[in-house]
């Protein structure tokens, strides 16, 4: 089967940084973008950023937009989220995912084949 290994979760205080990994198959990296979604206590999972393999396209919710950044390594099979500025709002496990199909349907979670385990990510006030 595909696997997606995340890494890089943690605490920090409010205004840090974290840098967020997910290591993928080559198989998985045959689809054609990669997506990052969170999970905060209580609350459904939601939308953080989208990134295409080939075509440099990158998306952000606006929640994160000019904190967080999207970027990948194709020789490494790798994705990265470094997210910046952090707020106690952002506290939520991290979710790294595949999916074989369309730019336009990135935002939907359910369209997703692959998903990572989730990674912590805790911001202190």
């Amino acid at each position: 089967q595909v696997q997606l290994v995340e890494s890089g979760g943690g605490l920090v205080q409010a205004g840090g940084s974290l840098r967020l990994s997910c290591a993928a198959s080559a198989r998985t990296f045959s689809n054609g973008f990669m997506g990052w979604f969170r999970q905060a206590p209580g609350k459904e999972r939601e939308f953080v950023s989208a990134i295409s393999w080939s075509g440099g396209n990158t998306d952000y919710a606006d929640s994160v937009k000019g904190r967080f950044t999207i970027s990948r390594d194709n020789a490494k099979k790798t994705v990265y989220l470094q997210m910046d500025s952090l707020k106690p709002e952002d506290t939520a496990v991290y979710y790294c995912a595949a999916d074989p199909s369309t730019w336009g349907r990135r935002r939907i979670d359910t369209e997703y084949d692959y998903w990572g385990q989730g990674t912590q990510v805790t911001v202190s006030s």
